[in-house]
């Protein structure tokens, strides 16, 4: 007489980064294969059935590439968290903007969602939550991008950096890895805290930046004579040396200067780092004439950087 024995699972569920769907049904049932008298028989086992708890796991990361630069004012922070458990879970939020080391806090102004998914704030159009801040209800390993808007004080120093400090914490709890919600889970099952305890921390940073501007100017001549004196018929040569100091940036920088009295513009003279500009304001960076003088745009310049204008105009004979 020959006997063989063997288990078979009736269902099964997809796996998600928690595992298994929480409050599914596994179940299984033996089955028994033999022979009695040279006839063949089998024979079920009764089934046993294990419902899924639910495991409550998230990760928090900042999005930022790097600290975000910011001037006194309003600022963004982003982050995003993923629900890493196997259920359905809504995350609690606080902003702490008091982190120990800081050179400057920045005061708190509210967490806003990612409505749109664009990955930017859009004032007025992604949700601002109330307090107490927390998501709606996520989906195992379902995402979601928020941002922390902070306000920056007047009178923060040059390259002086703020961290904040963003909390997510499961709804249903958190605690030590195995800590068990009894019938807090789906359909009724219980919720046990999972490896990351069901809180995470992630850091955003900030850096003041404050950008200056200084210009030099030096004038070199060239009288008829090959000599360097100032008489009529000189030609005189300016250079406007544009720097950019401290840290970030400089917007919309523009170098203007008027001809100066008793002297004529040279056509053909203005000129930026040395590359020839056209006098007519038309698609380069510059313009020039005896009315309005010379104009240099430089756009967005970065600290640290100096550029130089030059042009020439000739002592009226």
């Amino acid at each position: 007489m020959g006997t063989a024995l063997f288990a078979v699972a009736l269902s099964s569920a997809p796996a998600w980064a928690g595992g298994v769907t929480a409050g599914t049904l596994i179940e299984n049932t033996a089955v028994a294969n033999y022979e009695e008298a040279g006839v063949p028989r089998s024979i079920n086992s009764n089934t046993v059935t294990v419902r899924v708890d639910e495991l409550l796991d998230v990760t928090l990361a900042s999005l930022d590439p790097g600290p975000v630069v910011a001037r006194p004012g309003n600022a963004v922070l982003t982050f995003e968290l993923t629900n890493q458990g196997n259920g359905p879970e809504a995350f609690r939020l606080l902003a702490n903007t008091a982190v120990g080391g800081n050179d400057f806090d920045v005061s708190f102004r509210a967490i806003a969602i990612d409505s749109n998914g664009n990955g930017i704030y859009d004032e007025g159009i992604d949700e601002i939550l109330a307090a107490p801040q927390t998501t709606a209800i996520l989906a195992p390993d379902a995402a979601l991008t928020i941002f922390v808007l902070v306000t920056v004080p007047d009178g923060v120093g040059d390259a002086q950096t703020s961290n904040v400090d963003l909390t997510a914490e499961a709804v249903t709890g958190s605690g030590t890895p195995g800590t068990t919600f009894a019938g807090a889970g789906v359909d009724g099952g219980n919720a046990i805290v999972g490896n990351t305890g069901a809180q995470a921390v992630a850091r955003g940073r900030l850096i003041n930046t404050v950008a200056g501007v200084e210009l030099i100017k030096s004038v070199t001549l060239r009288d008829p004579f090959g000599g360097t004196s100032a008489v009529p018929g000189t030609i005189a040569t300016f250079t406007i040396e544009a720097r950019v100091n401290g840290t970030g940036s400089v917007n919309n920088l523009v170098v203007t200067d008027a001809i100066p009295d008793g002297t004529t513009y040279v056509p053909g003279t203005l000129a930026l780092d040395s590359a020839a500009l056209t006098d007519a304001a038309d698609g380069d960076a510059g313009a020039a004439s005896d009315a309005d003088g010379i104009a240099v745009n430089l756009g967005e310049v970065a600290a640290g950087t100096r550029h130089a204008v030059t042009f020439s105009v000739t002592v009226d004979q």
